[in-house]
């Protein structure tokens, strides 16, 4: 009997205590409370780039601040990669502006003194050949004389007519194809370029906010791809509290509520924080109750901003959670 009346009050204590463990409310007269645990966010930090680790300049447990070098890849094959585009760039640039100032006047006078050459060369060949014409008749030249005159004339006919098609293609100057098309050559060299400085700014990994190191994963010399975590960061700017409500209760709380927040290591310093965030979706209660009554029910899980945290509120700490009651809170507005 004595057996029965331990397990029997033993398992009383344990029921009343279970909205504690899941993060119930409990009902007060002075308010409302809730229980959750600290929730502080962790970023895992990587190179964008691979290569080979430079340095690391932090350890575990050192504190950093956002936009700190954290480490460094050897950053010389992307210097490398910057050189070399941007001399595609000038390259490519410089023949940009040959092709929009056009030809040079002096190219133009050489085109013109070689249409005048050939001209003159034409004059002669059509001089040659009437000679030879007015001969064959009367048996002075041969037919193969003639021919070598008629060949020798369209010849020089032809030049002629290649030295006038040079010049004019000179004074009309560079198609505004070929310009665009030596825009466009430019404009993907300028993006390479972007694209190698780039490369080279990621070989130095730096914190994206404020943070504690909890791990640093690789060391100095290895070889690491994009895809490799070097740090793991605890970040330090946002501290939330998760907690949940059960559905009688969640007319009592609305996002924006002022509540306080204390821990079972400084029950007398409380924090205060807001109701930031009620989700609109019903869940079950955790899994570790193994009741089938309570497996039934159905929570909302909340999230609790703290205003000014500090180094008391640490990752998964339990902690209490008082809303207070619409009095309190005018008064702490």
């Amino acid at each position: 009997m004595a057996l029965s009346v331990l397990l029997l009050g033993g398992g009383a204590a344990w029921w009343f205590n279970v909205p504690a463990q899941l993060g119930w409310v409990e009902a007060r007269h002075d308010g409302t409370t809730l229980y959750g645990n600290v929730d502080i966010r962790q970023v895992q930090l990587g190179f964008r780039v691979g290569g080979r680790i430079l340095e690391t300049k932090v350890d575990e447990g050192d504190s950093v601040r956002a936009g700190d070098l954290i480490a460094r890849l050897d950053p010389q094959p992307y210097k490398d990669a910057v050189a070399a585009a941007e001399a595609q760039v000038q390259s490519l640039r410089a023949t940009l502006q040959k092709l929009e100032a056009g030809p040079r006047e002096a190219e133009i006078a050489q085109a013109r003194a070689s249409l005048a050459e050939s001209l003159a060369d034409q004059q002669n060949a059509e001089l040659a050949y009437e000679r030879t014409e007015r001969l064959r008749p009367n048996g002075a030249v041969s037919q193969a004389s003639l021919d070598l005159a008629t060949a020798a004339r369209d010849m020089a006919r032809a030049r002629a007519r290649s030295a006038q098609e040079a010049l004019n293609l000179l004074e009309e100057g560079t198609r505004r194809e070929d310009i665009d098309a030596a825009h466009a050559n430019l404009q993907a060299a300028e993006a390479n370029l972007a694209a190698s400085r780039t490369s080279l700014a990621d070989a130095e990994l730096r914190a994206p906010s404020d943070g504690i190191v909890l791990s640093r994963v690789r060391e100095p010399g290895a070889i690491v791809s994009p895809s490799d975590i070097v740090y793991t960061v605890s970040l330090t700017g946002d501290v939330w509290v998760r907690a949940y409500v059960a559905e009688p209760d969640l007319g009592r709380i609305h996002p924006g509520m002022i509540v306080e927040v204390t821990t079972d290591t400084a029950p007398n310093k409380p924090y205060k924080g807001r109701i930031g965030f009620i989700s609109p979706v019903a869940e079950f209660t955790p899994k570790s109750v193994e009741t089938p009554d309570l497996r039934t029910d159905l929570v909302y899980r909340l999230r609790v901003i703290i205003d000014r945290p500090d180094t008391g509120l640490r990752q998964g700490m339990p902690v209490t959670i008082r809303l207070l009651d619409d009095t309190a809170t005018a008064r702490a507005d």
